[in-house]
């Protein structure tokens, strides 16, 4: 299937296949000379193939079903030429997944498509909730912190124990003081609620702001450090959520 002189640009890939697991498909496509991108599809939601795609360095991870747009989507953005730049892996376990990837919105789209089917135990509100709040995170960690700049690079930690799962992430910047950032919706007084829409204007910033306002409202903790360019997302887990993830193992 990949022999010697195969030559691939893009490959999508099954993990079901009839005579050979796709995660050894994967491996090989790899050690090619010029090895292609790979994007794994599957129904297979477990923590563990989630994981050893990304080991195997999987460009995208699709669960099926999925929309046919979806994949036309994920095809015309992998032809970027930012979809080549690598993500190393320094842990690749299901309770312990880090990573370090290269300060562009490309990248920070990849990481979601992992990191978002890393928890496909847990409740449905609870999974979308943590998903879009480290969505939020890592998007302003990248931007603002590393300046889009793919020279610079993000750590992303994603630690899941019994009672919660806890996502770190460090950017290279210098951090930011929360007491300036009047153009947030966080630093709004609670009887102006919209104030920080005027000073947006002010300053010519699109509309928005509510990034952090919102994933404070869809985590149980949010804490940085005292630069502010580290940040860890805490999400507490209930016992069913617990239970849920057992009887799966």
């Amino acid at each position: 299937m990949l022999g010697e002189g195969a030559r691939f640009d893009l490959v999508l890939l099954d993990i079901g296949l009839p005579s050979m697991n796709g995660l050894d498909v994967l491996a090989r496509a790899r050690d090619l000379p010029s090895p292609p991108l790979v994007i794994v599809m599957t129904a297979d939601d477990t923590s563990a193939t989630v994981v050893e795609a990304v080991r195997r360095q999987a460009y995208r991870y699709l669960r099926k079903p999925f929309p046919p747009n979806e994949i036309i989507d994920v095809v015309n953005e992998a032809s970027r030429p930012a979809a080549v730049m690598p993500i190393e892996v320094v842990s690749a376990k299901p309770e312990w997944l880090e990573l370090v990837a290269p300060c562009t919105l490309e990248t920070a789209d990849r990481i979601q498509s992992f990191v978002m089917h890393l928890e496909a135990s847990l409740p449905e509100p609870v999974r979308e909730a943590v998903a879009q709040a480290f969505r939020e995170l890592l998007t302003n960690a990248v931007e603002w912190g590393g300046k889009l700049d793919p020279s610079r690079k993000v750590r992303i930690s994603c630690v899941r124990t019994k009672r919660l799962l806890l996502y770190r992430i460090a950017d290279p910047g210098e951090g930011f003081d929360i007491d300036r950032l009047r153009h947030a919706a966080i630093m709004n007084p609670d009887d102006d609620p919209m104030r920080h829409l005027s000073v947006r204007e002010e300053q010519g910033l699109r509309p928005g702001g509510f990034g952090l306002a919102m994933t404070r409202s869809l985590v149980d903790d949010l804490i940085y450090n005292e630069a502010r360019n580290e940040v860890l997302l805490i999400k507490y887990l209930d016992e069913g959520g617990d239970d849920q993830r057992n009887e799966g193992e």
